[in-house]
C-alpha cells in the first residue's frame, strides 16, 4: 500500500429493524442513505396512509351525496320513496288524492331534507376520518373519545331544548306538516308561513306581526292550505218560508259555481243543506261548498255576498226585519193611555 492511498471507510449500514421492514430496506437499496431509510416510515408510509384515508373519506362522501341527490330528483316522479311522502299520502284512508299534490312543493321539501342529510353525512364521514388520521399520528384516542362522550352528554343536557327543536323540525319536514306560503294555526300564531327552518318557524299573522315559533314548542298544527277546504255559510231567514229561502239560496250558490272566474276553485257543486238550527229569531239555513285551499277565501266572501243579495232581492230580508217588530204593551198606571207604548 502506497502512503498516498486512502483507507476505505466503513460502508453505510442500517439496523436490524430496518432490514426486517420491506419499505425501509427498499429505500436503503435505492438511495443508500441509512437515516432516510430508517425515517421512510414517517416520510413515505404515514403521509400516504393519511392521504389514502382522506381520499377514501371524500369518495364515500361523494357516493352518499350522489345517492341523496338521485333520491331527491325522484321526488317529482310518481314512484316516490315512502320516507319522502307526506304523512297524508301514507295513510290508506287519506281523503286527498296523492296525485293532486303539487310537485313543486314536494321538490322544495325534498331539497330541504336532502340538504340536512348531506350535512349530516359530511359531518360523520369527516369526523371518522379525522379520528383515523389522529390514530396514524400515534395520538391516544381513548381519552379523546371519552372526553368527547362526556362533553356530548353535557352539551346534550345543556342544549336539550335546541336538540328538541331540531328533531321536531326534521320530522316536520319529513311529514310535510306545512311549508312556506301555507296558512296555518299554531295556537297563538295564526297566519302565513314565511320561513321554515330546523329550529324556528316564522309566521306572519293578519295584522302584520311576525311570529318566531320554536319547532319544539309547536304542539298542534292546523294547516288551511293543504288539499281541499270547506266553505260553510249559515244564513238567518227569520220565520220566512224555509222552502222558499232554500230555493233562493240554492239558485244563488249555483250561479256562483257557474261564474267563470271562480268555477275552477270548486271541487264539488255547492249545496244548501237546509235548516241548521232554530233560534229565537227564526231558522238558520246552512250552505256548504267544497273548494281548493287557495280559493277558499275568495269563494267564501263571494258566496256570502251573493246569498245576502239573493235574500234581499227575494224580499225575505224584509220579512226578517218585520218579524223583529212586535207591539210593546202599555205602561201600567197611565190610565189607559197607550200612546207611550209602541213597536220595538
Amino acid at each position: 500500500m502506497t502512503p498516498f492511498q486512502e483507507t476505505p471507510g466503513p460502508s453505510p449500514t442500517v439496523g436490524a429493524d430496518c432490514t426486517a421492514d420491506a419499505v425501509c430496506q427498499r429505500v436503503f437499496d435505492w438511495f443508500g442513505i441509512p437515516w432516510l431509510a430508517e425515517s421512510s416510515f414517517w416520510i413515505f408510509v404515514k403521509p400516504l396512509r393519511i392521504l389514502l384515508i382522506i381520499a377514501i373519506a371524500m369518495i364515500i362522501r361523494w357516493a352518499i351525496h350522489r345517492t341523496i341527490k338521485r333520491l331527491v330528483r325522484t321526488t317529482t316522479n310518481t314512484s316516490v320513496p315512502t320516507i319522502l311522502r307526506p304523512l297524508r299520502e301514507r295513510i290508506p284512508s287519506a281523503t286527498v288524492d296523492p296525485a293532486s299534490v303539487v310537485p313543486e312543493r314536494r321538490r322544495q321539501r325534498a331539497e330541504a331534507i336532502g340538504s340536512v342529510l348531506r350535512s349530516g353525512v359530511t359531518a360523520v364521514v369527516f369526523a371518522i376520518a379525522a379520528l383515523l388520521v389522529l390514530g396514524e399520528l400515534n395520538f391516544n384516542l381513548a381519552p379523546l373519545i371519552a372526553s368527547a362522550g362526556i362533553a356530548g352528554v353535557a352539551i346534550g343536557f345543556g342544549a336539550q331544548t335546541l336538540v328538541k327543536d331540531i328533531i321536531s323540525g326534521i320530522f316536520m319536514l319529513l311529514e310535510d306538516q306545512y311549508g312556506v306560503g301555507d296558512t296555518v294555526d299554531l295556537g297563538e300564531a295564526i297566519g302565513v308561513v314565511e320561513a321554515v327552518g330546523l329550529r324556528i318557524t316564522t309566521v306572519r299573522d293578519g295584522r302584520g306581526v311576525l311570529w318566531y315559533i320554536r319547532n319544539g314548542e309547536i304542539v298542534r298544527v292546523g294547516n288551511k292550505s293543504q288539499g281541499w277546504a270547506m266553505v260553510v255559510v249559515d244564513m238567518p231567514i227569520g220565520f220566512a218560508s224555509v222552502d222558499e229561502a232554500t230555493t233562493v239560496l240554492r239558485a244563488a250558490a249555483e250561479g256562483l259555481a257557474a261564474d267563470p272566474d271562480l268555477a275552477g276553485h270548486f271541487l264539488e257543486p255547492p249545496d244548501v243543506l237546509g235548516v241548521e238550527q232554530i233560534t229565537i229569531d227564526g231558522a238558520m239555513i246552512r250552505t256548504v261548498a267544497k273548494t281548493t285551499a287557495e280559493g277558499q277565501p275568495d269563494v267564501n266572501r263571494e258566496l256570502r255576498r251573493r246569498l245576502t243579495t239573493a235574500l234581499e232581492e227575494s224580499g225575505i230580508t224584509a220579512q226578517i226585519a218585520s218579524a223583529r217588530m212586535y207591539p210593546r204593551p202599555a205602561i201600567p198606571g197611565t190610565d189607559g193611555d197607550t200612546t207611550r207604548g209602541g213597536a220595538t
